[in-house]
């Protein structure tokens, strides 16, 4: 079965380029010039990533991510012609996988596509529950909850917690933890992970009172049953 690619892009004739590029790599390929409708085709359709302009007509990019994240874990690459940081860490955080900046070589293109799809299997594995005491993370649902209680996490956190569950008993550097979970190279990078590391233990350790996640000194954190 070919793998399956949504472009979501309003430049019709740039959509049409990469949509050649990417059917002559082997892919099969859709495309949506408005957002809504961008946005209806990814959440009903079977798509194995989407490449998603940030302006867009109807919903912006960042919109339609938002409200994608709500029902489908599908990976996002986000296509723009803006470069700033502000712009980058607001595409991620709202869900996006990686973020390129137009004009882009159709190989550079190419192959952030091909490490994102090889993330996405680790990431997502289907029907998996990972526990480490009362806190149990559903894969396919992507749940949370400690003690039964449903717990909230935007998409770098979960994915952050389902990696260190993974690894569970392993210490794990910043470095590994910034690639795997990140995927991509970023300025201060490692200062990100500490961060998403206390917005974890904000929601889980301070309020349930438990120690979920430890710190290594001088090399990482590793979560470890009792």
């Amino acid at each position: 079965m070919k793998t399956r690619i949504l472009i979501i892009e309003d430049e019709e004739k740039f959509a049409r380029f990469v949509e050649m590029e990417l059917t002559y790599e082997g892919y099969e390929v859709s495309k949506a010039h408005h957002g809504r409708i961008g946005l209806e085709m990814a959440e009903s359709g079977d798509y194995d990533l989407v490449l998603l302009d940030v302006m867009l007509p109807g919903l912006s990019g960042m919109e339609v991510l938002r409200r994608l994240r709500r029902t489908s874990p599908v990976p996002v690459i986000m296509l723009t012609a803006r470069d700033s940081v502000m712009d980058k860490v607001a595409g991620l955080d709202s869900g996006a996988d990686d973020y390129i900046t137009k004009p882009f070589a159709i190989e550079e293109l190419l192959a952030r596509i091909r490490t994102v799809l090889r993330k996405a299997p680790a990431l997502r594995p289907e029907g998996q529950v990972l526990r480490s005491g009362p806190v149990e993370l559903d894969v396919a649902s992507r749940r949370v909850s400690v003690e039964g209680t449903p717990i909230e996490l935007t998409k770098r956190e979960f994915d952050l917690l389902q990696f260190l569950l993974e690894n569970k008993g392993i210490v794990l550097s910043r470095e590994t933890i910034l690639e795997k979970v990140w995927g991509y190279d970023f300025e201060g990078e490692t200062n990100a992970v500490d961060v998403y590391v206390r917005f974890l233990r904000g929601k889980i350790d301070e309020v349930f009172d438990i120690k979920l996640i430890s710190t290594i000194r001088g090399v990482g954190y590793v979560i470890r049953d009792e």
